[in-house]
């Protein structure tokens, strides 16, 4: 479980937890709330930077020869601002967790499921992958990038046992917003869906082997919409939504 020192990922690890699942929790900040949220529960933690090599490889060595029943990637970063003012350091962490970290990831993990014939992957894409992402462009696109990747998995292990599923939730109550620098956006100060929602969907669906989920009717008319307006439309919708007060 990726990303689970708090927001959707700390609710997934709940719900693992609730199921039964023993539990190895990775992230990059104090795991104090999680562990007192999964009091009771088979918890081991590990503290890693998932945008390098060297991260994935720790996590990957302190899976060792355990079978994962359910792999959740859910570690993601945003980041503010248009994207020539940024800091190009930045940009390529956020790449690097949110894309070549989970594929490495996942092919390490999903190659024993599959060798193994079981195993469920559930990976936290967005509805922002369906947006041309102005004021927060590296981040959609790679949001993007994780939506179509799903697919694309899931078709290639079909019939082998193991499920690909992924969540792509809308704007979410969780320290991205801190974290990305982008509270004083419209999406940031505005109200938001409390995490155990896009979280309870997004278990549920990866249980039933579904391939995708939103968490709610709103979310599936929205999704409708952005696949008819024209790109630069929602461009200029994101733009609103995320760019800074007095930007």
């Amino acid at each position: 479980m990726t990303g689970a020192t708090s927001g959707i990922g700390l609710e997934l690890a709940k719900l693992a937890a609730a199921d039964g699942y023993a539990l190895l929790l990775a992230g990059d900040r104090p795991f104090e709330r999680a562990l007192a949220e999964l009091s009771g529960a088979a918890v081991e933690t590990i503290t890693v930077d998932l945008s390098t090599a060297e991260g994935v490889a720790a996590l990957v060595a302190q899976v060792a020869v355990r079978e994962v029943d359910v792999l959740c990637a859910n570690a993601g970063q945003g980041l503010s601002q248009g994207f020539l003012d940024q800091d190009f350091a930045d940009v390529r962490k956020l790449i690097g967790i949110n894309v070549v970290g989970m594929l490495d990831l996942v092919q390490q993990i999903g190659r024993s499921m599959r060798a193994r014939g079981k195993g469920r992957i559930l990976l936290t894409g967005s509805l922002a992958g369906l947006l041309p992402g102005a004021y927060q462009a590296a981040y959609n696109a790679s949001k993007a990038f994780v939506d179509n990747f799903s697919f694309a998995l899931r078709n290639e292990l079909k019939d082998t046992g193991v499920t690909v599923t992924c969540l792509m939730p809308n704007v979410t109550e969780t320290d991205f917003w801190e974290r990305a620098g982008a509270l004083e956006s419209k999406a940031g100060s505005g109200k938001k869906d409390p995490p155990k929602t896009p979280a309870r969907a997004g278990w549920a669906a990866m249980k039933a082997g579904e391939g995708a989920v939103s968490p709610g009717y709103f979310d599936v008319l929205q999704r409708a919409i952005m696949r008819v307006l024209p790109r630069d439309a929602l461009a200029e919708v994101n733009a609103k939504e995320m760019r800074l007060s007095g930007a």
